[in-house]
């Protein structure tokens, strides 16, 4: 990678960090500010530059498999809640909850390549038939 394309995306990814950031204190209602807070930043700008240096398809790839790091944020989200409810310590919640997004993620990512690999052994091959 290029220093160029480094200082880019450091730049992009914290200008999107503290536009949310500010969203999430300077807005009156707090529900939608959470929502700013979760906003995808790293994924934009990681779609935004794969794609600018490599290409539309290693640009969708990467939207694809971020897929699997958004549903890990839902669990990390729902973690984070639960733990603070019930230990009132955000220091250990936030390593928890970020435990929970990584093994959710890479979970999700486990069963689908599983679903897709039972999916190809019972594929049936096609007949062929003639059309008169």
């Amino acid at each position: 990678m290029k220093l160029r394309e480094l200082l880019l995306r450091f730049v992009l990814g914290g200008l999107a960090v503290v536009l949310s950031y500010m969203a999430s204190v300077l807005l009156p209602w707090k529900a939608l500010g959470g929502i700013f807070a979760a906003f995808p930043a790293v994924m934009v700008v990681a779609v935004l530059m794969v794609g600018l240096s490599q290409g539309s398809e290693k640009a969708a790839a990467v939207a694809r498999g971020s897929v699997y790091g958004m549903a890990g944020c839902a669990v990390c989200v729902v973690t984070v809640g639960y733990a603070l409810k019930i230990t009132g310590a955000w220091w250990p919640s936030l390593l928890l909850g970020l435990t929970g997004w990584f093994a959710g993620s890479f979970a999700l990512l486990k069963v689908r390549e599983k679903m897709q690999k039972i999916q190809q052994m019972h594929r049936l091959p096609r007949k062929q038939t003639k059309h008169v």
